[in-house]
């Protein structure tokens, strides 16, 4: 097995270097850039089209300026969370000589593009659900831009930050410590506690993903790679690559296959923390053509109507003596109990009569594309606390209990209320897709010379990079499936050391240090740089 020498460790150099320093050609950033371009041409002919398909006034051409401006901030989050992140799927093929650097990129700007497409939006909505209820509900007021600005410019930074200094730091990480750093600002400057600004549940719930995961993956992978050991007695698997000669087929074959699953996984989480986002911005500026789910099914409104008596009967008791609520009241009542997260006596009779007024709006209009433009937000509103509260009150243990068929009436009607919501359309996929797609091909040479040649003390063996790809792959698929975002960073990396510490391979203690500064760090300072920027961008907005 090939060792690093001193002086290999220090100029960051290894026996058997692949070549990293072969570009895209001039082809290649022609093409580049023509994609670029074309994927901005995509961008706004497609909100134009949907913009005067909803009535929309097109000619006014300011809101479309700071639209545009916020899409391109939110893009180019995901285009650096491309590049920064690339090293998670690519440097087990590189270092293994199974793909040519140059290639593997490619290949995995394809796979996270695919991975994008197909994705779920789970993810992208459990994101959103940490932001203030109050800052979501005006979203296109100068708070609204102010705290998406925020939240983006503050996470690209740092990501910029830790991959300049080689670092591979957590894009997820920094997203949430963003997102936190705008509620706890919020909450401050409207006279209330920080902790009372984020819904603190799910931020656990989150936190606790991106805690474990890393755990995971050093684990399973140093499990995994001695299992493998045992099972697969194949001397060429466990050996360092011959320089530049490819290993074994089937070995190169499971490699490869590793790093698609991992750029697919990749693209089908962390694609989606961007199209979340995205959808708060084109809701906040052109609401009338994506507040609400112009798409629903024919059969949307009679469901939605039977679904929503089932809920009310559900919520109100018989031998209740609470007034009726009227509409106005019961909104400000399950804000409160949402913003505030303190049940009271009235918050079901609250939410039932705000169910009754959607209700009615609903029946009132016949089809969600018949909303006028005036009603549009107040009814997306309505549903977005609506659904929130439901789902809180499944959670809070104070609440009145609720038995298992009006659980099961609550949770159907939510599912109604969440799918004229909660949707992404097709471009917004296609853009973000490409924004990571693209920005996985450049940039990436730092974090692959990290994963590669500084964790371990020895070269990377296709045993090492296969457990650690695997591993990586299965915890970002079992996350997206359950809505949770993980660090593809933390996971892989973190394989890779287990992987050399279950092999005695030696792990370099400076590099786990810089992880572990970065891993500690990304929380605080990204909470700071976010309710920062918030702060001074309400002062101006």
């Amino acid at each position: 097995m090939t060792t690093i020498t001193a002086n290999d460790a220090q100029t960051g150099g290894q026996a058997g270097r692949p070549e990293l320093d072969r570009g895209l050609g001039r082809a290649g950033w022609i093409g580049f850039g023509a994609a670029i371009l074309a994927a901005l041409i995509y961008v706004m002919s497609s909100v134009y089209g949907d913009a005067s398909a909803a009535g929309v006034d097109t000619t006014v051409i300011l809101p479309f300026i700071l639209l545009f401006l916020a899409l391109v901030i939110a893009l180019g989050f995901e285009f650096v969370n491309g590049f920064h992140d690339t090293a998670n799927a690519v440097a087990t093929v590189i270092y293994t000589n199974s793909m040519p650097a140059h290639v593997a990129v490619v290949w995995s700007g394809f796979f996270n593009f695919l991975g994008v497409l197909l994705s779920t939006g789970a993810v992208a909505f459990g994101i959103i659900s940490l932001l203030p209820v109050e800052l979501i509900l005006q979203v296109g007021s100068g708070a609204g831009f102010a705290m998406v600005f925020a939240l983006l410019i503050a996470a690209i930074l740092w990501n910029l930050a830790t991959w300049a200094l080689a670092i591979p730091a957590s894009s997820s990480h920094t997203l949430i410590g963003s997102i936190i750093g705008v509620g706890v600002a919020n909450a401050m400057m409207h006279g209330r506690s920080g902790t009372a600004g984020v819904d603190w549940s799910k931020a656990t719930e989150i936190g606790q993903s991106l805690l474990i995961s890393p755990l995971v993956g050093f684990f399973l992978a140093a499990l995994l790679l001695i299992v493998m050991k045992v099972v697969i007695r194949n001397k060429a698997l466990y050996e360092a690559p011959k320089d530049g000669l490819p290993p074994p087929w089937w070995i190169r074959l499971l490699l490869i296959s590793t790093c698609t699953g991992v750029s697919f996984a990749h693209g089908s989480n962390d694609g989606q923390k961007g199209m979340g986002l995205i959808m708060l911005i084109l809701i906040g500026v052109v609401p009338t053509a994506y507040a609400l789910n112009r798409a629903v099914p024919a059969q949307y409104v009679a469901e939605f109507h039977v679904n929503a008596m089932a809920a009310e009967g559900a919520l109100k008791s018989p031998a209740s003596t609470t007034p009726a609520i009227d509409a106005a009241a019961a909104r400000a009542a399950v804000t409160r109990y949402i913003a505030e997260k303190r049940y009271l006596p009235e918050t079901k009779p609250a939410l039932a009569a705000l169910i009754t007024d959607i209700d009615a709006q609903v029946q009132g209009y016949g089809s969600l594309a018949k909303v006028p433009s005036a009603a549009v937000n107040n009814m997306r509103n309505d549903m977005y606390l609506a659904s929130e509260a439901i789902k809180r009150l499944g959670k809070d243990h104070s609440a009145a209990a609720v038995g298992e068929p009006q659980a099961k009436a609550l949770d159907t009607f939510k599912k109604d209320l969440d799918e004229a919501t909660r949707f992404i359309p097709l471009w917004v996929k296609i853009a973000v897709a490409f924004a990571l797609g693209l920005g996985t091909m450049v940039g990436w040479k730092r974090i692959v010379v990290t994963v590669g040649e500084k964790i371990g003390k020895t070269h990377l063996t296709y045993a090492q990079g296969g457990a650690a790809e695997l591993v990586a792959m299965g915890t970002i698929f079992a996350a997206d499936t359950m809505g949770l975002p993980v660090s593809t960073t933390h996971v892989l990396s973190s394989g890779v050391a287990g992987t050399m510490a279950a092999n005695n391979s030696g792990l370099q203690m400076s590099t786990i240090r810089n992880l572990l500064m970065a891993w500690v760090l990304t929380l605080p300072i990204s909470i700071l740089l976010s309710g920062t920027l918030y702060v001074l961008f309400t002062l101006v907005m």
